[in-house]
């Protein structure tokens, strides 16, 4: 299978210059993970931006700077599996596809689980993929405190447990992002000068005002935002059929339970692509 036989001819993409706020909007609008980046007015590819980018550098405004750039790219006529090997070596989740330089898609490892996965015939068993190590919290625990936990777990969602210690939601990294916003601070450091060895010595001060941004979020809970109806498989599901449930439900990463109904692991789309760079 070919990229240009799975790819879509819609191309959500940005501009530059640009900046953070039309970034949030088209993200947020077109629901996409990341946005290829061209030069104005043309359609010459010169970087990609991804959530990731939005919320680690709060401090920066303009695309040019939170942009990837030079990003690792693939042709309409390369073989999705050899794309995925190029998405699990440099541990990406989407490659730009150019023509000549000219982009023309871009193919995401959710692409590759909904439009090729789901279509095989994989009976692996999901929990020989799944990772075992996951960043978990208190459903009320705060935004904020989440927010900092899914930093340090370095997985872009926090699984939320009840007070029993049973899985009761998941708050991804686009939840973050739509509970959050950019507010600037300002502090003053200032020194004081005064003349050596003059008995009338004056003092003067030299003022400086740094103005630092941050991500502030909403006062919700992991319970506030997580969905209603968890979308679970078990360590026994097959690699095709998680790869149709993430395509039905649309989602990147499903909790796995065990046979007693326990949470033992997380499946992600990036995880499920190393099946197919497995088949050759």
């Amino acid at each position: 299978m070919l990229v240009k036989d799975i790819i879509s001819d819609k191309i959500v993409y940005i501009s530059v210059p640009g900046n953070r706020e039309k970034a949030f909007e088209i993200i947020n609008t077109k629901k996409v993970s990341s946005l290829p980046v061209v030069k104005e007015g043309t359609k010459k590819l010169v970087g990609i931006i991804t959530r990731s980018n939005l919320i680690e550098n709060p401090d920066e405004d303009q695309i040019a700077m939170l942009m990837t750039r030079n990003p690792v790219t693939a042709t309409l006529n390369e073989d999705v599996i050899d794309v995925a090997n190029k998405m699990l070596e440099i541990n990406v989740r989407r490659i730009p596809i150019v023509d000549d330089e000219e982009l023309v898609g871009i193919i995401t490892s959710s692409d590759l689980v909904s439009l090729a996965i789901s279509e095989m015939d994989i009976k692996e068993l999901v929990e020989n993929y799944m990772l075992n190590s996951i960043p978990t919290a208190w459903e009320k625990t705060p935004l904020t405190v989440a927010f900092e936990i899914m930093k340090i777990g370095k997985i872009k969602c926090v699984v939320g447990l009840n007070n029993e210690g049973k899985l009761s939601g998941i708050v991804t990294e686009s939840d973050f992002i739509k509970e959050s916003e950019v507010v600037a601070k300002t502090s003053v450091q200032s020194s004081t000068v005064g003349t050596e060895g003059d008995k009338w010595s004056w003092d003067s001060k030299s003022v400086l005002y740094i103005e630092k941004h941050s991500l502030k979020f909403s006062d919700k809970t992991i319970e506030d935002v997580s969905a209603q109806d968890i979308v679970t498989i078990n360590t026994k599901t097959r690699v095709s059929d998680c790869a149709k449930k993430m395509k039905e439900y649309k989602i990147d990463q499903i909790p796995v339970i065990d046979v007693e109904g326990e949470l033992t692991g997380l499946i992600r789309a990036n995880d499920l692509i190393r099946t197919i760079v497995n088949i050759r």
